[in-house]
């Protein structure tokens, strides 16, 4: 069930005096619970921390945010039961989902709601490109991100084996299909392509696939779970084969599940927004707080930026007027940049940088640019 909200709902015109704030519904939509709550965390901490700082600092004349989260655990159902509520909540706006697999059908609920959606990490083609006026992303495409990792595999494992494995959803399936797509494009070719099945634990029949292959590297769509769960079985069957991925195994919570077998990895992922000179302010209230705003953090709290600048702009929080406003792709001062958006909600200019999980001078593994100017791409 779908629930609409009428025209007549939304706050219009903010004509509030600062003196009696409005209060705004912002949503935001993550895996709290589930297989990837390490990223639910990374939404969370940095769309509210963004609500908290804009309301304070009065960014949107006689307007403060107040925060509604819903837990969509990475399920598609979930995610949609979570816009209707939403909806009927009266949110007026939502920074998620985090899985493609989710935000894509969520959206459909909040195009009938009026809710302008705007996602941190959904990368799969699909979400902007259906000509809905209410999807705007944060982070680039797979096509974006899946050229610079088969540019990758093609100039460093040529002539080698590379098998791709995917967990069959919509975002890691169509990231490796993009992936494999610009190696072929590129005149490499796979020896293996695999689908395994998201939430289990045991992956030795894919490794013993991937051994008997004798595979150099392994391509992997999907998140951190699961990749964590295969290297770590490949190194305890003897297969010394780097494993490759996208911005869904960017978290600490890899290191945690792999071990030591996650130290060689590559993955891409945006630019590290922790370093940008624009993000000093916000990384410095997220440590105080003790956070480390790593991974999609601060492209959260540049959700709510963005937001904010269209509400500002607009005197408005109907979320059609306020994408009718990113669309002409007017430049946003942000955390992670400056944000333009296209017509379709793409930001203009994606990108996307190959990262390598080293052991620091601390012992422990992390990821740190690897090869930055070559594969980079964008800004």
């Amino acid at each position: 069930m779908r629930v609409s909200i009428p025209a007549g709902l939304f706050l219009g015109l903010l004509t509030a005096s600062a003196a009696q704030a409005t209060e705004v519904k912002l949503g935001i939509a993550a895996p709290i619970t589930g297989p990837n709550a390490a990223i639910g965390a990374q939404f969370k901490n940095g769309a509210s921390q963004a609500a908290e700082d804009i309301s304070k600092a009065g960014t949107i004349k006689g307007v403060t945010f107040s925060v509604a989260v819903g837990d969509d655990a990475s399920d598609p159902k979930q995610g949609v039961s979570v816009a209707n509520k939403f909806a009927s909540d009266g949110v007026k706006m939502v920074v998620g989902d985090n899985s493609s697999g989710v935000s894509i059908p969520a959206s459909d609920v909040y195009l009938d709601a009026g809710i302008i959606q705007v996602t941190p990490s959904s990368t799969n083609v699909k979400f902007t490109e259906r000509g809905m006026w209410n999807t705007f992303r944060t982070c680039g495409r797979d096509d974006q991100q899946g050229a610079v990792a088969g540019t990758y595999l093609a100039d460093h494992f040529k002539g080698k084996k590379i098998a791709f494995v995917h967990d069959k959803t919509p975002y890691g399936k169509g990231l490796a299909d993009e992936t494999l797509k610009a190696l072929k494009a590129k005149g490499g070719k796979d020896v293996m392509y695999e689908g395994i099945n998201p939430g289990e634990k045991d992956y030795s029949a894919l490794v013993s696939k991937l051994k008997s292959a004798n595979v150099d590297v392994v391509y992997y769509g999907g998140y951190y779970t699961e990749a964590g769960l295969i290297l770590r079985q490949m190194r305890d069957q003897g297969l010394k084969a780097p494993m490759m991925g996208g911005d869904g195994m960017v978290d600490r919570e890899l290191v945690s599940i792999a071990g030591p077998a996650a130290e060689g990895t590559l993955t891409t992922f945006p630019p590290d927004a922790r370093k940008n000179p624009n993000a000093k302010e916000a990384v410095a209230a997220f440590k105080a707080k003790g956070i480390d705003p790593e991974g999609y953090t601060l492209y959260s709290y540049a959700a709510v930026q963005v937001l904010a600048k269209a509400m500002a702009e607009t005197g408005s929080s109907y979320g059609k007027k306020l994408a009718d406003w990113l669309h002409q792709g007017k430049p946003v001062d942000t955390v992670v940049g400056k944000i333009s958006y296209d017509k379709k909600g793409d930001i203009t200019q994606p990108a996307y940088i190959m990262y390598e999980w080293k052991k620091g001078a601390d012992g422990k593994i992390d990821y740190a640019d690897h090869e930055l100017t070559q594969y980079g791409v964008g800004h």
